[in-house]
């Protein structure tokens, strides 16, 4: 940043670091823990998609390198699309590990910018749907709680940011905790 940038107030993104991924595992513990939330084995990332040859390859090469896991491909209404990888319930770290390769192999290959979010679902015993979402380009996580009709469960989102405060790099600016309406797996 030079001293231009600073005098006009401007300041460089935070850039993501894809290893903080890694730290869910334990976040689960702690959050099945404190509410009773467990891990679905459901996994997706979200990227706008781009067009071209290269792009094709790297997709094919993406599920080439997570071998045995389930993945499904999807695209939403806004032009994103969605890997949607699955998992038994109690291997997240497997998940993780998918994860954090097909945002690894999309910013490895110059297409970080169209990286949006990566999410992991949880469940607790009233089959209530959580996720835990990454934003790629703020490098934190935040809470989205689903209800029913397009509404989300504030209370439960603030006890869940509460609760993995310790445990992941929570982003502050609330007006980024986007909905997610109709994310694969969720």
């Amino acid at each position: 940043m030079g001293w231009l940038d600073a005098l006009l107030g401007r300041s460089k993104p935070a850039k993501p670091n894809l290893d903080t991924l890694f730290a869910l595992p334990s976040a689960a513990v702690t959050l099945q823990a404190a509410t009773g939330f467990v891990p679905t084995g459901v996994g997706s990332v979200c990227f706008r998609a781009a067009e071209g040859g290269a792009f094709a390859t790297l997709e094919q090469d993406i599920k080439a390198l997570l071998g045995d896991a389930q993945i499904e491909q999807s695209n939403d209404s806004y032009g994103y699309t969605w890997l949607l990888a699955r998992r038994p319930p109690d291997d997240l770290s497997s998940l993780v590990t998918d994860l954090h390769g097909v945002n690894s192999s999309l910013e490895t290959a110059g297409f970080g910018p169209s990286l949006l979010c990566s999410l992991v679902t949880f469940k607790d015993r009233s089959d209530r749907r959580l996720a835990v979402v990454y934003l790629y380009k703020q490098g934190t996580f935040y809470p989205f709680a689903p209800l029913p009709g397009q509404r989300r469960d504030n209370a439960l989102e603030l006890q869940v940011r509460g609760v993995l405060g310790g445990e992941l790099p929570i982003e502050p600016d609330l007006s980024r905790w986007f909905p997610l309406w109709g994310a694969p797996g969720l």
